[in-house]
């Protein structure tokens, strides 16, 4: 098996991202970025920190640790955003790939259209109510990822491909993970390795900050989100396209 070599910055690169705080400041100042090394070069947290430091478990140093730091201070958002892979948006981006990645509809709008499919639904009733006429309601869940699967009914016995389902959902920009958490056990002890909590970014940032491109055809949102890649980090429009995806139908 080949080993995973990581990209990175030498140590003593003056541009190089030293702390949790560096990197949430720099994903505001470019707008978003995936967290790992792609197909778009530079255009990468990984590619911008020392690649000695990951999963060392430094909490200080790590990469690893600071996306548990950053997921829960919840000044950008964090989630499954790029190609099916991890990566942050800044709020100020944050309504443009909703308007663009669901392609105009709410959850319980997109449901009721016929456009999503009952394994999604099984998830996202968690969050919201789905069957809303009005403007959609949002609970105010943050659910494990480990408990979410039981709840929304998948595993052994039950519906089938709950990683591809649940990651399509925060590609639309319909979950997002809001922070990390250990498991408990019957006498409230955390065990294991910290798993990710769920929540609508709605329950978050608020529902006006995730519609306020609405008024905008998804399609120009798309390409405001093309449009950015481009021009900081030129690169053959088939990689680009992998990683943001592709322009919504009209």
């Amino acid at each position: 098996m080949a080993d995973w070599i990581m990209k990175g910055l030498p140590l003593d690169d003056p541009l190089r991202i030293r702390t949790a705080a560096e990197l949430a400041n720099w994903v505001e100042e470019i707008g978003f970025l995936p967290f790992f090394a792609g197909e778009v070069p530079g255009f990468s947290a990984e590619e911008h920190v020392a690649a000695e430091y990951w999963w060392t478990g430094e909490k200080a140093l790590d990469p690893w640790e600071w996306r548990e730091v950053i997921a829960a201070e919840h000044r950008v958002a964090y989630g499954k955003f790029f190609d099916g892979r991890a990566g942050f948006i800044s709020r100020q981006w944050l309504p443009v790939f909703a308007n663009a990645r669901r392609n105009g509809y709410d959850f319980d709008g997109k449901w009721q259209s016929g456009g999503a499919s009952r394994r999604e639904k099984a998830i996202m009733e968690h969050f919201m109510d789905v069957e809303s006429d009005d403007e959609p309601v949002f609970t105010d869940a943050a659910i494990l990822s480990t408990e979410l699967k039981k709840l929304a009914g998948f595993g052994k016995g039950g519906e089938k491909n709950y990683p591809g389902v649940l990651t399509g959902l925060q590609m639309q920009l319909y979950l997002v993970i809001g922070g990390f958490r250990r498991r408990e056990n019957k006498r409230g002890e955390a065990y294991g390795m910290a798993v990710s909590v769920l929540q609508a970014p709605e329950t978050i940032w608020g529902y006006e900050t995730l519609s306020a491109a609405y008024r905008e055809d998804p399609a120009d949102s798309w390409q405001r989100i093309y449009d950015h890649v481009k021009a900081r980090f030129p690169a053959d429009e088939t990689a680009i396209l992998r990683l943001i995806g592709r322009r919504p139908a009209n």
